[in-house]
């Protein structure tokens, strides 16, 4: 029976609560405020906020059942590990491929975004026109973000402390930032500063694609998931996982919804949609001129790295529990002895997400990411139930998910029911890693029995 071995080296626990909230919320707001509100605003106008109101009830009903896991299985691969120990090897190598797949799929999306705004940045500055910034053999967006993913890489290799103080430093400054934008333009909106914008109607489209959108914009709420893939690293789990996951969740759907009904009140759906990923600098233009825009453009830079900097640390460590089990080589569990870290796992992964990178398929990247973690979400519904019933001696949570059945059940559902809600060309590259993960299991890792297998 194949178990985790110390051959491999122990993770140091150096992240403690605030590092653990902002892994998960420096990666949503990355995503949900810096690079969507265009793209879900251009969709669904100020509807777009009940999209994201319903990527947070989703999260939140999958974030009750994962905390409870996660305080009884405190490992590194998150959703993997507890899916593999509760229903088997082969749904645990399905989500454990999925999973370090779905994160450099993530990961690549936010460096795009993040690309998006440094160049953003060298337009307004009047160093490039914006005509030459995606275009001709030298993409100015793809080469920021491809360098960026290697930088980000390079630090996670030095230990996870780096990563936790960047994260720390950057949510801080994002969470000060947005205080000001949303406050301001927030009172603009609503006619206490001037003329009320409030919109006439909430869905000028109708509300047929606020599904669709939340389905696309799903990716935004990727974060509490990242934060159970890094437990092996976390200082009393016990305690910081619920904490961080549930409020992390709670924190960015607040400013999520709120951003979006500002965004959608203040351009219409086909103006705000041609503005793309970075449609919030101009928001942020309309409401506080051009020191607005100066304060948002460097805020959404770092909001990019942190979102590309925590995705790509997860990735690393979803990895990193596969190959403890080995169900991938074991050189991924390898750690550095000097920092702590694994450093195979997070060269394939940075590797990886610079390759995808370099397609520059915004909406696909985001919703390849959402439709494996959303398998992985309803999986992990299907897993807390399967274990409350058995009730094996080894399973002992800290914490107790509230609502059961009931909140799993309903997590689980709505999980897989949001993947029929995406683009087709997402469906097939979601299924066909699917199927990608069969084949490896079946071909490399089907011998394998894992500890504490129910």
């Amino acid at each position: 029976m194949s178990e985790r071995s110390g051959d491999e080296g122990e993770l140091d626990r150096t992240i403690g609560l605030a590092g653990a909230v902002t892994i998960g919320t420096g990666t949503m707001i990355g995503a949900g405020i810096f690079v969507f509100p265009g793209l879900a605003a251009g969709r669904a106008g100020p509807a777009a906020a009940v999209s994201f109101a319903i990527g947070a009830v989703i999260a939140l009903l999958v974030a009750l059942p994962t905390s409870e896991l996660a305080t009884a299985m405190p490992e590194s691969g998150g959703g993997y590990y507890f899916i593999s120990r509760g229903l088997g090897t082969l749904p645990g190598a399905i989500v454990g491929i999925g999973l370090t797949f779905g994160l450099m799929f993530a990961s690549a999306f936010y460096l795009v975004g993040l690309g998006e705004y440094a160049a953003t940045i060298l337009v307004e500055a009047g160093v490039v026109p914006t005509t030459d910034i995606a275009v001709g053999p030298l993409n100015v967006v793809l080469l920021f973000a491809a360098v960026a993913g290697i930088l980000l890489t390079v630090l996670s290799v030095f230990g996870t402390e780096n990563t936790e103080s960047l994260q720390n430093a950057v949510v801080g400054f994002l969470l000060a930032i947005l205080a000001v934008l949303l406050t301001v333009s927030g009172l603009d909106v609503l006619g206490v500063r001037g003329t009320s914008r409030v919109p006439a109607q909430l869905a000028p489209k109708g509300f047929g694609p606020v599904l669709t959108t939340a389905a696309l914009v799903f990716t935004s709420y990727l974060g509490f998931a990242q934060i159970a893939t890094v437990a092996e690293d976390i200082v009393d789990p016990d305690r910081n996982l619920p904490l961080s996951m549930l409020g992390s969740v709670i924190l960015v759907g607040v400013l999520y919804v709120i951003t979006l009904l500002i965004a959608g009140s203040t351009f219409e759906p086909s103006v705000i949609g041609s503005m793309g990923e970075t449609a919030i600098v101009e928001v942020a233009r309309e409401y506080l001129g051009f020191p607005g825009v100066v304060v948002v453009l460097i805020a959404g830079l770092l909001a990019t790295i942190s979102s590309a900097n925590a995705s790509i640390l997860s990735a690393s460590r979803a990895l990193y529990g596969l190959s403890s089990d080995a169900l991938v080589p074991q050189a991924a569990a390898t750690v550095n002895r000097e920092y702590g870290t694994p450093h195979f796992a997070l060269s394939f992964v940075g590797g990886v997400t610079v390759v995808l990178v370099v397609t520059g398929r915004t909406e696909v990247l985001a919703e390849v990411a959402s439709f494996l973690h959303l398998v992985m979400y309803g999986l992990i519904c299907v897993t807390l139930i399967v274990i409350r019933r058995r009730d094996p001696d080894w399973y002992d949570p800290a914490f107790r998910s509230p609502g059961y059945p009931a909140v799993p059940i309903v997590g689980g559902f709505a999980s897989f029911a949001l993947i029929f809600y995406m683009q087709p060309l997402s469906q097939v590259l979601g299924i066909a890693l699917t199927l990608v993960a069969i084949a490896w299991y079946l071909f490399y890792a089907r011998d394998i029995e894992l500890k504490n297998n129910l």
